[in-house]
């Protein structure tokens, strides 16, 4: 693949912190690509409107992130395009535009490189968008739905290639999306294993207590976070455990509203919210955490979706709770234990079980590890990503 030029873009995350691309685009860089990405600023890092960082080329705009409901959204939307095709032109000629969702407006940016340059466009979608606003937003299947499902069904007939993050989506493309098996290739997130990596636990992050709970991750809408502390409550007021402190790491759009919900619950001397963190923290928490949450409630977009956050936790050997999800249970297997879907109480009751079980936990945390460095390791999304590029330039 020498000599061929690959334009990345992303509108969700500043790169190199959106992790999968960042893989990505190292992994096509290793291949002999010449890669370029497009994406927002970082607020606190990624800040550079232009860097080329261990040679990939990065482009970035400012954005100012969704507030408002569906019409802040079409905003940030709208600014995102813009730039992007600004910058776009900027780039030049290409072989492949490998457009990322959220949202599914890329297929806009490769329909004019098809037309200037005769490009192919791998679409990778990182969320199911028509689940996501049934997700976040109480409306029904309203005008707005629609239109995302018009955008998701131009995407796909613009796509040459889709990359889906996991089966489920694999078989959304398949079906909704009408494409054919041989250019659907699943190309899972991984966590970068240099990255997670255990240290040595620091007890004094437990504040005096014998346990520390962990959850990492983005706090949105659909995240659950609202369902750990109630869960939390619950560990403390019914079943009468005050032997733990917990730690929610990660920020989101819901970020001051879980603050404040902590408070009415209580739970002002047992739970500390971080926000984002640099990774030598994040290691020190994690390290020290004797079970991890992954409290995702079951929503349509949910339970065909791959967490990260649990991918993380077994790489760094935590044993997991996590309500009962269709991926959650492809992706962690016997690594965590499940509670019935968005039920708070069970999901205490099942970090109390693992609480007073330090053998169980270690076994589980093993077991996770070792699928991560094993069937779920970047190894074999780096073959299947390798696969799909070679699938779209031989259809040029």
């Amino acid at each position: 693949m020498a000599g061929r030029k690959a334009l990345i873009l992303v509108e969700n995350l500043s790169v190199p912190m959106d992790r999968r691309v960042w893989q990505e685009s190292t992994t096509l860089r290793d291949a002999g690509w010449e890669v370029h990405v497009i994406c927002p600023q970082g607020a606190k890092q990624d800040t550079e409107p232009y860097a080329v960082i261990d040679g990939i080329t990065i482009h970035r705009y400012p954005l100012t992130a969704a507030t408002g409901g569906p019409k802040g959204y079409l905003k940030e939307y709208g600014t995102a395009l813009w730039h992007t095709l600004r910058l776009s032109r900027r780039v030049g000629p290409v072989h492949v535009v490998h457009g990322c969702n959220p949202p599914d407006f890329f297929f806009l940016v490769a329909l004019l490189a098809k037309l200037r340059w005769r490009s192919r466009y791998v679409f990778d979608q990182h969320d199911l968008i028509p689940e996501l606003y049934e997700s976040r937003f109480t409306r029904g299947r309203d005008l707005l739905y629609r239109a995302v499902c018009a955008l998701e069904r131009a995407t796909y007939r613009v796509a040459d290639v889709v990359i889906a993050t996991n089966e489920s989506y694999r078989q959304v493309a398949l079906t909704r999306g009408g494409k054919r098996p041989e250019d659907v290739f699943v190309v899972r997130s991984a966590p970068v294993v240099e990255r997670f990596h255990e240290v040595p636990p620091e007890p004094e992050l437990k504040k005096g207590r014998p346990h520390l709970l962990c959850y990492l991750g983005v706090m949105g809408p659909q995240d659950g976070v609202d369902y750990a502390l109630r869960a939390l409550a619950k560990l403390r007021d019914e079943l009468g455990r005050t032997d733990w402190h917990a730690v929610f790491v990660g920020g989101g759009d819901t970020f001051e509203a879980m603050v404040e919900l902590s408070r009415t619950l209580g739970l002002d001397d047992v739970v500390e919210f971080t926000g984002r963190i640099p990774d030598a923290d994040l290691l020190r928490y994690l390290s020290t955490a004797d079970v991890c949450l992954a409290p995702d409630p079951l929503n349509p977009l949910n339970d065909v979706s791959t967490m990260n956050k649990i991918m993380e936790y077994m790489a760094m050997a935590r044993p997991i709770v996590s309500f009962d999800l269709r991926e959650a249970r492809v992706s962690a297997g016997d690594a965590a234990r499940y509670a019935p879907p968005n039920d708070e109480s069970e999901f205490a009751k099942l970090i109390a079980l693992l609480l007073d079980d330090p053998d169980e936990r270690r076994r589980m945390g093993e077991i996770g590890q070792a699928r991560v460095s094993g069937p779920l390791s970047w190894a074999n999304s780096r073959t299947a990503l390798l696969a799909a590029y070679e699938a779209a330039v031989a259809s040029s």
